[in-house]
């Protein structure tokens, strides 16, 4: 980002030299605002994967470089990371990052903490599940709570809402998310 061209909450915009685009599934641009796969071209990406020919095929085509990223683009032309392109799920047309939904869900005064994974239902659609652990003296119930479920849809007003899920006594953490302290 330069000085004076800073907005919180993106990750900014090109530096000079550089060009970016967002696609779609098909490799088209979308509509402005929509989430897409970042594709940056720029006089220092690398040449291919070594080794790894299916791989380089895939991210190198020419002056692009697909970064396995999923952004979008606000309203200022600022771009606003939505999460890594292998961690997203598809759900009813939309890319939902799990990260922004357990964000979303830990804001709640009664979440101490979340892990939203992907499930197939029995259409074998893929559906956001949240799991969470409840902060002391907060009631557990077997279901995701309507109060809970309408917060979390004045937070994520444009994605799914977890539609199953449940509480436990702990989550297991990984390096990338370490349990609270």
């Amino acid at each position: 980002n330069r000085h004076r061209d800073m907005k919180d909450g993106t990750t900014g915009k090109p530096v000079p030299g550089y060009d970016i685009r967002l696609t779609d599934d098909f490799g088209q641009a979308g509509p402005k605002g929509d989430v897409g796969d970042l594709w940056i071209g720029g006089p220092s990406a690398a040449k291919e994967y070594w080794n790894q020919r299916d791989k380089t095929r895939a991210t190198f085509q020419g002056w692009w470089t697909k970064s396995g990223d999923k952004y979008s683009v606000d309203a200022d032309g600022f771009y606003v990371y939505a999460g890594r392109s292998d961690d997203m799920l598809k759900v009813g047309g939309l890319w939902v990052s799990p990260i922004e939904v357990e964000n979303a869900l830990v804001a709640h005064p009664a979440a101490l903490e979340c892990g939203v994974v992907g499930h197939e239902d029995r259409d074998d659609l893929v559906k956001p599940m949240a799991f969470g652990v409840l902060r002391a003296g907060a009631a557990a119930t077997p279901e995701p709570a309507p109060p809970l479920q309408q917060f979390l849809s004045r937070r994520r007003a444009r994605s799914p809402q977890p539609p199953r899920g449940g509480s436990r006594s702990r989550l297991s953490a990984t390096a990338r998310r370490a349990p609270p302290r």
